[in-house]
């Protein structure tokens, strides 16, 4: 039995004019919608993220408390839970999945959010990596419903490196010789353990690396962890899935979008939402820098960089240090509305 619930979308439009047929949202909730309708936390996914995966921020006496607030947690668009290449009908499915933009992704939420619950008003957005940048896209297009904004180890859009990083991630599963231009028979493992390994240097950083931080994870080596993490990270994955996040990745711009037409500006200045924008200090694709820059152009931001060693895993709830300012950082955001 699914711990989660599925909103049917009908067939979708998407930014790209191409048809997403028999689209849906998975989503799960935690905590009770008040009468007032104004105690709502929205919370999405990031790549290769499930809502299990958001379930760390969430608890009793947490930032995310479900005894005060009701949390929703929509699953990105190619997560294999929401409308994915591997659970889309023929044509478009597999490597004919068409491009999912982060404009797609809220604009979908939003229609879940107002439409299934009746709610107009938002608490609070928050998200990691991904999941940020839906945060941003959230707070340019719908100024008026969101009340605060909370993104941590991400951007308002996808810089050169990152797409990069997130390009080189592709080239690596698709040089498996059973790719067969994503019409693969069976996984392609050795292409998805090639992407971990693409992506392990750029997901922690040198420090944690040099220091052997991963040691407190319980291996005892850089090969052993290697092995026995990033080549597995994505084994549970199908491969198409991963791909479409990661074009959502690449494409990731909170200005591309019918209103702002690529103004990146104009788009950060109409987040007139109170913002925390909590980059990690070691984070190299996500940088401080560049979020920086995105403070400098919203009316109402404050920065916070979070200082760790795990470069942009600082976000994901593995380290209990890193975790726990977060969730202080949160509390206290929370707190002045």
């Amino acid at each position: 039995m699914n711990d989660y619930e599925t909103y049917p979308l009908g067939d979708v439009v998407l930014q790209s004019g191409h048809l997403l047929p028999q689209a849906h949202i998975a989503y799960k909730t935690y905590g009770t919608l008040n009468a007032a309708k104004n105690n709502v936390i929205v919370y999405p996914t990031w790549f290769a993220g499930l809502h299990t995966d958001n379930e760390w921020l969430i608890g009793e006496n947490k930032a995310l408390d479900p005894n005060r607030y009701f949390i929703i947690v929509p699953n990105m668009l190619g997560n294999g839970l929401s409308s994915s290449p591997s659970n889309t009908p023929a044509p478009f499915d597999k490597s004919n999945f068409p491009l999912i933009s982060m404009y797609d992704n809220v604009r979908l939420q939003h229609q879940l959010i107002t439409q299934k619950f009746g709610i107009r008003i938002i608490k609070l957005v928050v998200g990691w990596s991904l999941g940020a940048m839906q945060v941003f896209q959230w707070g340019t297009s719908y100024p008026e419903m969101v009340e605060r904004i909370a993104p941590f180890g991400g951007t308002a859009r996808t810089r050169p490196l990152a797409q990069l990083v997130f390009q080189s991630m592709i080239a690596a599963l698709q040089a498996d010789s059973t790719w067969d231009r994503g019409h693969y028979k069976h996984q392609p493992v050795d292409g998805l353990a090639a992407m971990g390994r693409a992506y392990a240097p750029w997901g922690f950083s040198q420090s944690y690396y040099l220091e052997k931080l991963y040691q407190s994870e319980g291996y005892d080596s850089l090969k052993q962890y290697v092995e026995e993490y990033w080549d597995q990270v994505f084994m549970s994955f199908e491969a198409n899935d991963l791909i479409a996040m990661l074009r959502t990745g690449i494409h990731g711009d909170i200005s591309d979008n019918p209103v702002d037409c690529c103004n990146f500006e104009q788009a950060l200045s109409k987040i007139s939402s109170p913002a925390l924008v909590m980059p990690g200090s070691s984070d190299l694709f996500f940088t401080p820098e560049d979020s920086a820059y995105d403070v400098q152009h919203m009316p109402n931001a404050v920065y916070r960089p979070i200082e760790s060693k795990w470069g942009h895993c600082f976000g994901i709830g593995a380290n209990e240090t890193d975790s726990l300012v977060i969730d202080r950082h949160l509390k206290r955001f929370l707190e002045l509305g």
